[in-house]
């Protein structure tokens, strides 16, 4: 990837980054960790690689995401906002008594999402689903599923995960957002889902693992799993929670609260810091 792409990728992540937390703080509740963590990889994919068209959310024919960790519901109305689905504003309004922007993802009243989800463990058994429906259409459209790290723990994921092996749906890519934190701790000590690679990969999977805050590795991560034939891919991807904002980063605290009124400034000051040094 060229420096100026690249550039432009991080700022726009930066953007991301920004609406998430203007929108959490607003909402006085949500999950900003998460969806810190994962902003990088969505910019990637709805800025740079995914045939989709705001215009026209429900082209049959468009590539899907599914937001299996569907708490992180932040990150994807804030990519969704930047990239025109809706206005950058409305992100203000998310968990308003009123609001489309609910706590979760919701098919049917939020331009550009493709399912709505949030019980943990299910998303990735309707991304399946999608991609199955390709092939059977003879539809050349790539379906993406995100998952979070606890997530996985979810007896579901693997039903899915033997099911689409099995069918060899190598048009759907799974991204596990590897941050090594949930709800109540680190992940290994939770109920580890660990090794993770190993596990997709017995399960039948081509397996990559990236640092998920890498545009170079993202990319070439999202190019093999396109190329590759026969079999789905998961992209294990290493990430920090809470990334960009100081106070946020590896703090497992921050899985599902919202900054106070002074901490919201630090976090909007460290974030337009990144975007100078950048």
């Amino acid at each position: 990837m060229n420096q100026e792409k690249k550039l432009e990728l991080k700022k726009t992540a930066n953007q991301v980054r920004k609406g998430i937390v203007t929108a959490v703080h607003s909402a006085k509740s949500g999950h900003p960790g998460g969806s810190l963590s994962a902003a990088d990889m969505l910019t990637y994919l709805y800025f740079e690689e995914m045939n989709i068209d705001p215009a026209d959310p429900k082209n049959p024919d468009r590539d899907r995401f599914v937001l299996s960790k569907g708490h992180i519901a932040p990150a994807l109305y804030s990519v969704l906002a930047n990239r025109g689905y809706f206005p950058v504003d409305d992100l203000k309004t998310l968990r308003h008594t009123g609001s489309y922007l609910q706590g979760h993802p919701d098919m049917k009243h939020i331009p550009g999402v493709d399912m709505s989800s949030g019980s943990l463990g299910q998303g990735l058994s309707a991304a399946v689903g999608m991609a199955l429906a390709a092939k059977l259409d003879n539809k050349s459209y790539r379906v993406y599923a995100m998952c979070g790290d606890g997530e996985i723990e979810e007896g579901q994921i693997w039903e899915a995960s033997m099911f689409a092996a099995f069918r060899k749906l190598d048009n759907l890519t799974v991204i596990v957002d590897n941050n090594n934190l949930q709800i109540d701790g680190s992940i290994d000590e939770v109920c580890s889902p660990y090794p993770i690679p190993e596990k997709f990969a017995a399960f039948g999977f081509n397996v990559i693992s990236i640092n998920g805050h890498d545009f170079d590795e993202i990319e070439k991560a999202v190019e093999e799993a396109k190329s590759v034939k026969g079999k789905p891919t998961a992209i294990i991807m290493s990430t920090t929670k809470g990334k960009g904002v100081s106070f946020m980063e590896n703090q497992c605290g921050w899985h599902g609260k919202a900054p106070n009124d002074e901490e919201f400034e630090i976090a909007m000051k460290d974030l337009e810091n990144q975007e100078v040094a950048e």
